[in-house]
C-alpha cells in the first residue's frame, strides 16, 4: 500500500459516531419537548389568567323619571257594610229584599213570626194589670187610714205601714211596665229594617228558618251595603310612607273594567309599620256613583309620586344584597371594582331610585359576578356594533358593503 493512501476506519470509531449522532439527536427531542411543554404551560397559565379575570358591561346612572308614579294592589270595601242579625227568636215569616236589591233606610227586608215571645208579652201584660191594681187599692187604704188618723181611730204606725205598702205595690207596677216596654221593644226587632240607603248583598235566609238570637248563635240574615262611596284599603311599602300623606290623589283600575280610571284620594293613614310586611296600611276613598266598582274585588291604586331630588335610576339587576346592606359594583379608572353602599329610593320593577349613595360619573356594573369584592380586576365588554353601523362585519365576518 502507498505510504500517502487514507487509513481505513476502524469499526470502533465508527460505532463512536453513531452513539454521537444518537445521543444528539436524543438530546435536541428533549429539549424541543421540554421546550414545548414549557410554551404549552405558560399559554394554559395565561390562558387560565385571562378566563378569571371576569367580563362584564357596565351603565351610567340616569336622572330618576320625574313623578314617576307607584302602582301597588288594593282591596276595595264598601263605605259602610251591616251585617243583619236577629235580636228575637222565631222563624222567618217573610222576606222582601233578595241580593242586588236597593234599599232605602228603614225599608222592610223581612219579618219574624215569634210566638214564645208574644206569649211572654201576654203575661208581662197580665202581671202589670194585677200590680196596677193592687196598686189602686193600696192607694186608696193609705188615704182611708189617712182621714181616720185625724180622729185618732187609728194609730201613726198603721198609717205610716199602709203608706209603704202603697209605695212597694207602685215600685212592683213600675217594674214590670219596664218589663212590658222591653217585650214590646223587642217585638219591634221582629220587623227586620234596612239601616241605611244601600244595597242587599247577602241573603242568608228563607221562609220558615229557625232564627236565633245575636251573631254568636245563629248567622247574619242580610248584609247591606253603601255603594256609593267605597273605601280602597292599600298597604305602602316602608320607603314610600314620607310621601303618601292623607288628601294625595290616586287613581284606580279594576279588572272587569278594562281601559277605564277611577279618582280616588288617601283619607287616612295607619301611621304604624306591620313589622310583617313592613308596611303601613293606606285608606283610600272613591266616589261609585255608577256602582261599576265591587266591593270586595282587587285593584290597582296607582300613586302620582314626585322622585326624590337628586335620585338616580339603574337596572335592578346591579344591586347587591348582602349581610353589610345593599350595594353596587362600580367600575374604578384602574378597571378594578369599588363597592358603594347606597339607599334605595323607589322600586319600579326593572329598574330601581337610588336616593344616595352613588355619583352621575359612576360607571355601575350591571350584573356583577357572585361574590364580586373590592378591588377584583374586571374586563369591560365590547359593544357590539349595530347592523348596518359603519365597520359592521355580517355574518361571513367580512365588512359590510
Amino acid at each position: 500500500m502507498p505510504a500517502d493512501a487514507p487509513t481505513p476506519a476502524t469499526p470502533a470509531r465508527t460505532v463512536r459516531r453513531i452513539v454521537t449522532a444518537a445521543a444528539v439527536a436524543a438530546l435536541v427531542v428533549v429539549v424541543y419537548g421540554a421546550a414545548t411543554r414549557l410554551i404549552d404551560a405558560r399559554r394554559l397559565r395565561d390562558r387560565t389568567a385571562d378566563a378569571a379575570v371576569p367580563t362584564v358591561t357596565v351603565v351610567t346612572p340616569a336622572p330618576a323619571e320625574a313623578g314617576a308614579p307607584l302602582e301597588l294592589p288594593g282591596r276595595v270595601e264598601a263605605y259602610a257594610r251591616a251585617p243583619i242579625y236577629a235580636r228575637v227568636s222565631g222563624y222567618l215569616k217573610a222576606w222582601y229584599a233578595d241580593i242586588g236589591t236597593k234599599v232605602r233606610a228603614g225599608q222592610l227586608l223581612a219579618e219574624i213570626e215569634t210566638p214564645d215571645l208574644d206569649q211572654q208579652l201576654l203575661q208581662a201584660e197580665s202581671e202589670l194589670a194585677n200590680a196596677k191594681a193592687n196598686a189602686a187599692l193600696a192607694e186608696t187604704t193609705a188615704k182611708r187610714w189617712q182621714s181616720l188618723l185625724a180622729t185618732d181611730s187609728v194609730s201613726q204606725q198603721e198609717v205610716e205601714e199602709k203608706t209603704a205598702n202603697l209605695a212597694a205595690m207602685q215600685a212592683d207596677a213600675k217594674a214590670l211596665q219596664a218589663n212590658v216596654d222591653r217585650y214590646r221593644t223587642l217585638k219591634q226587632f221582629a220587623r227586620i229594617v234596612a239601616p241605611f240607603d244601600g244595597v242587599v248583598t247577602r241573603r242568608s235566609t228563607d221562609v220558615g228558618a229557625l232564627i236565633n238570637v245575636g251573631s254568636a248563635q245563629g248567622p247574619e240574615l242580610f248584609v247591606v251595603s253603601d255603594l256609593g262611596k267605597l273605601r280602597v284599603y292599600v298597604n305602602v311599602p316602608q320607603n314610600y310612607t314620607a310621601q303618601v300623606r292623607p288628601g294625595t290623589k290616586a287613581t284606580l283600575t279594576v279588572p272587569e273594567q278594562p281601559g277605564k280610571q277611577y279618582a280616588a284620594a288617601v283619607q287616612s293613614m295607619a301611621n304604624a309599620i306591620d313589622p310583617a310586611s313592613g308596611s303601613m296600611l293606606v285608606q283610600l276613598t272613591a266616589e261609585n256613583a255608577s256602582t261599576e266598582l265591587l266591593p270586595g274585588g282587587f285593584a290597582r291604586v296607582r300613586f302620582e309620586i314626585p322622585s326624590a331630588a337628586g335620585a338616580l335610576s339603574i337596572p335592578a339587576s346591579a344591586l347587591i344584597f348582602d349581610k353589610s346592606g345593599l350595594h353596587v359594583a362600580t367600575l374604578a379608572s384602574d378597571d378594578k371594582v369599588a363597592l358603594k353602599q347606597v339607599t334605595l329610593s323607589r322600586d319600579l320593577g326593572a329598574t330601581v331610585e337610588l336616593s344616595a349613595g352613588l355619583a352621575a360619573t359612576d360607571k355601575v356594573i350591571e350584573n356583577p359576578p357572585d361574590g364580586v369584592a373590592d378591588g377584583d380586576e374586571v374586563r369591560v365588554a365590547t359593544p357590539a356594533a349595530k347592523p348596518g353601523a359603519p365597520g359592521a362585519t355580517g355574518q361571513d365576518g367580512h365588512a359590510g358593503h
